[in-house]
């Protein structure tokens, strides 16, 4: 029964990579779509808003609903979205269908989300509890740091490069999909998905001193992942001069592995500590990629994915396990989905940002303008973390 048990929490886990995958599966191809439709670096970033939007849409509205509905109802629907964006890529003559693609994207991840991150948690036997965030927490980034490096390559090494990442991906989302039907739902007195109705979101008592401090770190990690996967393939294209599709898939997905590995540091670190240490870390990653952007140098680019996804990825687990342990078990998809609405905010409102002053002040000034920005609002976070606890 144990061994069932831990298989299916890492099914679940290998099923919520492969839907965050396939969220940036289109990074390293915005070069070949604009060159295939024509549209702005402007444009990449509406694109891109489409999809964050798309994300805190759902957290908004359902983002909770798999507190009275069931676990399993909405990843089934999650992967029915993402299978939905594939399709929309596949048949792309233009922007219309790229928006719907990039919306339905969006679907999917806020569908998965926080209810794939409670899944995970409440799927692991009890000996691996204390693992779980770390697992579901990686599924995330290292499923959204897969998806442009599978792109990537696929785009450089083999025909039809806007066709085969997506057809590769359908073929994951159905094992997923068989991989999701056989688990068991974790909810007790799950109600049937047709009775489900948005909600206004809410944070019960317990976790409202808590939120406060995770949102700020989930929000400007974040925007520093907006950033790598919107508009550092158009950087690297025009003034580094990288245009190996599978070389800027490498670096995107650097930034999320290094998430990965952050998260590794929060057991040894504490939670409450590891949030603060993480805003420092990122800090410096800011400091890196400002470098990067003055100097047209590669180098310093690829130094800032590392130390600012480290950052990153320390600053999110430490969230989630901080939010996962004060929230009452019926409530804690809500409260995980909360956070990651705050966290989408943070990876996208910074990126339609950075589209709008490419025109009036080009894309280098525009991204050191948002580097100074987030590096404010890092260290802000990192003093008022520090402060709590000195209080």
């Amino acid at each position: 029964m144990i061994d069932r048990q831990r298989s299916g929490y890492l099914g679940a886990a290998a099923a919520f990579a492969v839907c965050m995958a396939g969220t940036t599966l289109p990074t390293p191809l915005y070069g070949l779509y604009q060159e295939q439709i024509g549209f702005s670096e402007l444009m990449v970033t509406v694109v891109f808003a489409v999809y964050a939007f798309g994300v805190i849409g759902v957290l908004l509205l359902v983002g909770n609903v798999s507190d009275a509905v069931g676990r399993r109802p909405v990843l089934l629907c999650g992967l029915g979205c993402a299978a939905a964006a594939a399709v929309a890529f596949l048949a792309e003559h233009g922007l219309p269908l790229l928006f719907v693609g990039r919306f339905f994207s969006g679907l999917s991840a806020g569908l998965f989300t926080g209810t794939a991150t409670a899944y995970v948690l409440e799927l692991a036997p009890p000996d691996r509890r204390a693992r779980a965030g770390f697992v579901a927490t990686a599924a995330n980034m290292g499923g959204l740091g897969c998806g442009p490096l599978l792109s990537g390559l696929l785009a450089e090494y083999a025909p039809h490069p806007l066709t085969l990442p997506y057809l590769v991906h359908l073929v994951l989302l159905a094992v997923s999909f068989a991989v999701l039907r056989s688990l068991p739902e974790t909810v007790p007195g799950a109600r049937p998905l047709r009775t489900a109705r948005p909600r206004r979101p809410s944070l019960p008592p317990q976790v409202r001193g808590v939120f406060v401090p995770a949102g700020l770190a989930a929000f400007a990690g974040f925007s520093l992942l907006g950033v790598f996967t919107s508009v550092s393939p158009a950087f690297l294209a025009q003034d580094v001069g990288v245009h190996n599709h599978a070389a800027v898939g490498a670096i995107v997905c650097l930034a999320f592995f290094a998430s990965t590995a952050g998260q590794l540091l929060v057991p040894r670190l504490g939670a409450a500590r590891a949030i603060p240490l993480g805003c420092l870390v990122l800090i410096a990653g800011l400091g890196l990629l400002a470098l990067s952007l003055a100097t047209g140098a590669l180098v310093p680019l690829v130094l800032a994915a590392l130390v600012g996804g480290t950052g990153q990825g320390m600053g999110l687990r430490g969230a989630v396990d901080r939010l996962a342990a004060s929230a009452p078990a019926d409530r804690r998809g809500g409260v995980l989905s909360a956070l990651f609405v705050v966290a989408y905010f943070g990876i996208s409102v910074p990126v339609i940002g950075i589209g709008l002053l490419t025109t009036p002040l080009g894309l280098t000034h525009a991204g050191l303008l948002f580097t100074a920005t987030m590096a404010v609002l890092a260290a802000g976070s990192g003093l008022y973390l520090l402060r709590r606890r000195a209080d």
